[in-house]
């Protein structure tokens, strides 16, 4: 089966990938232009189901919440430690991109590479929930400079992270992971 094309449209506007990431031939990730500011990532994704791939979607973070509750679930303490990983990542790593050069540098090939390496620390989160540990650490990424990228300030990627580390009521994680700040 060939991979299926990436070309976003919207209100009869064709949008063309930055870059394409294909994980473990389940999943193809693409990022585009996005409209909120200059260097704004748009996320987009597509999924193998039953030997055919899905429509375009875009990932938001009710899903990926969602998906870390069913591993919470099942591996507790491997799952705090991924959180772990990645709020440790947002505090250290993630600042807003603020030249096409930082952009093309975030989205080179050894992104994936990291991510790929990041993802055998978590060996028994593999096949628990939905996505792939190579998937969630992807789109964790990209959402964190995604949201950085557009508000400096912006901190609510890492309140979900801690709120599903810290074990907080489903209504809380539901409320952090559905606010839309626009």
């Amino acid at each position: 089966m060939s991979l299926p094309n990436m070309i976003y449209k919207r209100n009869g506007q064709e949008y063309h990938p930055l870059k394409i990431f294909r994980i473990n031939g389940q999943y193809i990730l693409a990022v585009y232009q996005g409209s909120l500011s200059e260097y704004d990532l748009l996320i987009k994704y597509r999924q193998k189901e039953n030997n055919n791939w899905s429509r375009i979607r875009t990932p938001k973070h009710i899903h990926w919440a969602v998906d870390v509750l069913i591993k919470m679930s099942l591996e507790e303490n491997k799952t705090k430690e991924f959180l772990d990983f990645l709020i440790n990542y947002w505090s250290n790593n993630v600042s807003p991109l603020t030249s096409e050069e930082e952009r093309n540098n975030l989205l080179n090939d050894d992104l994936l590479e990291q991510v790929n390496n990041e993802a055998t620390q978590y060996p028994e989160l593999v096949e628990k929930g939905e996505y792939s540990v190579k998937f969630l650490l992807l789109i964790a990424k990209l959402l964190m400079f995604q949201e950085k990228t557009n508000l400096d300030t912006a901190y609510m990627f890492k309140n979900l992270l801690e709120a599903l580390k810290e074990g907080k009521d489903i209504f809380k994680i539901v409320s952090i992971a559905t606010h839309n700040r626009r």
